[in-house]
């Protein structure tokens, strides 16, 4: 009962609110000290990111909380819904042709002193959208299930297609698990999970060919670096750099690491230090126990989302919490595999620690909604007390 009263005083589920500001603090030092030598080739100083990377978790923190407070309703409205949608479909088509080129991939739009990634807010966009749709027809005939459900699959086809041809494979397994997991979880007949399953499969596999021709027009970088994990050290001076100098990092870390700031891995060696394999530097400086220590907060988060869609008794905030809930475990799954090698580098960020605004906003959103889903639980846990008392 104390600690029942406690949260309630605090109004925060301290599952997912201390976990997460762990994580941005943790961020946010790591990034300072990931990014020396970074900040030195484009001429400003480490502290420039630091004072960045502190921005954006400020900010991402002010959407989670605001997110937490917003009725849901507001994102399952028809205007809201449609607006996003119209939005990312332009936003992906304007970043395939004209957008920012990084490493061979055209993901980013740029707004002065802010980079968007369209990408990122896909998978925000996609979560929201599926779970209203799914929840919305839960109680159809099957006969009409095909009918009401034809468009948001056919958006998200669109939509993953879209991401796919950037190329930008990470965030389109992303999304595509996200649809998946969404539409498994749902309360349609098995059948037409089963199908739509199979079908995601076999456009996958359809579309590889394309994206192979993708990668070859854009000169083989990201083909390369794709399938170094294979055998890194045949070509550890080219496409294999990133993942031989990821095991040194890790392996001069060892438990306990070399201490904060002394990173050799991070001084040129090791590319997108600051990124996507910033997890490699934690584990030189601080070892493999702080690696530990991160992953058990991100694992703390994941069970959380999901027991709470598994304790909701709302369909829409069930599929939110597990849409969210993949979101997380899979870009954490792509970025520590990336990282010891066990996986394809495919350019995929560590969530709240990685340099980076879009992914902290989205991320920061999509944990303030699930916040909001145990608000909303546990103010409706004690007006039936109040009842049965």
């Amino acid at each position: 009962m104390n600690k029942q009263k406690k949260r309630s005083v605090l109004g925060w589920d301290p599952y997912l609110l201390i976990p997460y500001l762990i994580l941005c603090i943790i961020g946010i030092v790591m990034v300072y000290s990931a990014s020396a030598d970074v900040a030195m080739q484009v001429g400003g100083t480490a502290r420039s990111y630091l004072v960045k990377q502190s921005i954006f978790a400020l900010v991402g923190i002010g959407i989670f909380f605001l997110l937490s407070r917003v009725n849901l309703t507001f994102w399952r409205s028809k205007y809201t819904l449609g607006f996003l949608s119209g939005l990312l479909i332009v936003l992906l088509v304007y970043v395939r042709f004209f957008g920012a080129a990084v490493n061979g991939a055209r993901g980013w739009v740029n707004l002065g002193p802010v980079s968007i990634q369209p990408a990122e807010v896909c998978k925000f966009f996609l979560t929201i959208y599926l779970a209203d749709q799914f929840a919305r027809y839960e109680n159809l005939s099957r006969s009409d299930y095909l009918s009401k459900l034809r468009k948001p699959i056919i958006l998200t086809i669109v939509l993953i297609g879209l991401i796919l041809s950037q190329p930008d494979t990470g965030g389109a397994l992303i999304n595509a698990s996200i649809f998946l997991v969404i539409i498994m979880a749902s309360r349609i007949p098995w059948k037409y999970g089963a199908t739509a399953l199979v079908g995601g499969v076999l456009a996958l596999l359809i579309g590889l060919p394309y994206v192979a021709q993708l990668f070859a027009k854009i000169g083989g970088y990201r083909a390369a670096r794709f399938v170094a994990y294979l055998n890194p050290f045949a070509n550890a001076s080219g496409s294999g750099t990133q993942l031989v100098n990821s095991y040194y990092a890790i392996s001069n870390g060892g438990i306990f690491g070399s201490g904060i700031g002394n990173s050799i891995q991070k001084m040129g060696y090791l590319p997108e230090s600051n990124t996507d394999f910033i997890l490699a530097i934690i584990s030189e400086e601080l070892g493999l126990v702080t690696v530990l220590i991160i992953l058990a907060l991100l694992a703390t988060l994941i069970c959380r989302i999901i027991l709470l869609g598994i304790r909701s008794n709302n369909l829409y905030e069930t599929l939110l919490c597990y849409g969210t809930g993949t979101f997380f475990a899979v870009e954490t799954m792509f970025n520590v595999g990336a990282v010891c090698g066990l996986l394809p580098i495919t350019g995929v960020t560590l969530p709240f620690i990685s340099y980076g605004g879009s992914s902290m906003f989205v991320l920061s959103a999509s944990l303030g909604l699930v916040a909001n889903v145990e608000r909303r639980m546990r103010r409706q846990k004690a007006r039936h007390r109040q009842e049965v008392a």
